[in-house]
């Protein structure tokens, strides 16, 4: 047979073609904020009658409604996007009405990035305009690059200028997102710090500048436990009003915000979603729940802490991977065998110390747990 037997029938199937493939069409696998939600949006819209900003799509109090939840007067359900206190949403829709940018502070899968989007999708209708942070951001990723072909060919104009996603949030009056500020490299943070006191941004190869325009805002986030990798200047802190995003308060509220990110999640992947799978949904909660609080739920016990974070994010995995499995190699059931493997993944990062941890949790809290005996065996089985 011809090694050329099973080469693609056109070149945008090859990548040695060189050719970028066309988008195949049909439903975006995570669509932006302002798409999956775009009919409760236009429903606030339409039933908003409030003061908006200026540029703003919806009034601060239809902003926060879209994020908490709530039934409006025609009885469009919006779901909440958020669980968790309502203060802490008011007071983030209320620093992006003032001039004072946001900053979301909060450990590892606290919603810091969720949050964020939503938050520029109601007030903005765009949540695109976004700086993702990395050791590795350069500067021209928050003012501006160059398109070099024409800078080469006619020097420097505004045509060969490549505005960053904040330049342009700037010159449109929109809200633009820095995620993981802490990521970026300190002199590079720093670059935030005139646009954020003077909301206006340097041009000095031209002798310009651009100046932000009513309804711009800027959004960032921050992960609490990364204060060690590129601290905030005292300067550029002062920019920001911060809003920490807790923990889930109690299991309910936790078992709640996985199950509807679960869902949410397994539509866009053709998963099913049922009741039968809320048992486990709430074993893997209570798991994460007792190993980062160093404590069982009825406080009668003390554990050891792994070194991972065990947050909601990673149980919102875990369910998503075991519903994955027990879709397609089960019967569509989730059962404790589908998460068994996703907790012990999460659990044990440190395979010396996280798996002694582990192993004790197993037997001293797991084993003699009413009911657990059908997790027990599972978790044992993958654990050995």
């Amino acid at each position: 047979m011809s090694g050329n037997s099973f080469r693609a029938a056109d070149d945008t199937k090859n990548p040695a073609s060189g050719t970028i493939p066309e988008a195949a069409g049909g439903a975006a696998l995570r669509p932006h904020a302002e798409d999956s939600f775009a009919a409760e949006l236009a429903a606030l819209a339409a039933a908003d009658d409030r003061p908006r900003p200026e540029r703003w799509r919806l009034s601060p109090w239809a902003v926060a409604t879209y994020l908490l939840g709530g039934t409006l007067a025609d009885g469009t359900v919006i779901t909440p996007k958020y669980v968790g206190p309502r203060r802490i949403v008011e007071v983030a829709v209320t620093t992006l009405a003032t001039d004072r940018a946001l900053l979301l502070l909060g450990v590892p899968g606290t919603a810091k990035t969720w949050v964020s989007e939503h938050l520029a999708a109601a007030v903005s209708g765009d949540s695109t305009l976004l700086v993702q942070g990395t050791a590795g951001t350069p500067e021209e990723a928050i003012r501006y690059g160059w398109n070099y072909a024409q800078l080469l060919a006619n020097g420097p104009s505004r045509e060969a200028l490549v505005p960053s996603p904040v330049m342009r949030a700037m010159a449109q009056g929109m809200t633009a997102r820095v995620e993981e500020l802490t990521r970026i490299p300190a002199d590079v943070q720093d670059t935030l710090i005139t646009v954020l006191s003077e909301k206006t941004l340097p041009i000095p190869e031209l002798g310009q500048e651009v100046q932000a325009v009513r309804g711009f805002n800027l959004i960032a986030t921050a992960n609490d436990r990364d204060r060690g990798v590129n601290e905030l200047s005292s300067a550029l802190r002062r920019r920001f009003n911060t809003v920490v995003l807790p923990l889930p308060a109690t299991p309910d509220e936790e078992v709640d915000i996985v199950s509807r990110r679960v869902e949410q999640i397994g539509r866009s992947l053709d998963l099913p979603a049922g009741p039968e799978g809320l048992d486990e949904i709430r074993r893997v909660v209570t798991v994460f729940r007792e190993l980062r609080s160093g404590t069982t739920a009825d406080g009668r016990t003390k554990l050891k802490s792994p070194s991972g974070t065990l947050s909601t994010a990673e149980a919102i995995s875990v369910v998503t991977n075991g519903l994955a499995l027990a879709t397609h190699f089960g019967d569509g059931v989730l059962r404790s065998g589908d998460v068994a493997a996703g907790i012990l993944g999460a659990v044990v990062r440190d395979p010396a110390a996280d798996r002694v941890v582990w192993q004790e949790y197993l037997e001293t809290v797991v084993r003699e747990r009413d009911g657990w005996k059908d997790f027990y065996r599972a978790c044992r089985e993958v654990s050995a």
